[in-house]
């Protein structure tokens, strides 16, 4: 499963962020939520986590993490919101 977002942070604080919320199950993270919800172990993050585009912030940003969403769900392999996942006809060739 694949949880799709952007962030302005490192990398590295962004995941050392979601960590707390883990330890004392008090996140709205989705992420972090599925980690706990299948009883996955924690990982290092380079083993779970990568990057898909650097790019910046702005509508080429927005609309390259609308497309991994959409394809994620369409795989059935997406975590996000059901309500973040939209269709776009230029992602339908």
């Amino acid at each position: 499963m694949k949880y799709t977002g952007q962030t302005g942070k490192l990398f590295r604080i962004s995941f050392q962020e979601k960590m707390p919320g883990l330890k004392y199950n008090n996140s709205r993270s989705k992420f972090v939520q599925h980690l706990k919800d299948n009883k996955h172990a924690i990982r290092n993050m380079e083993d779970i986590m990568e990057i898909i585009h650097v790019t910046g912030k702005g509508k080429k940003l927005d609309a390259l993490e609308s497309f991994h969403i959409y394809k994620e769900a369409k795989a059935g392999n997406q975590i996000n919101d059901k309500l973040a996942v939209r269709g776009n006809e230029l992602f339908e060739p």
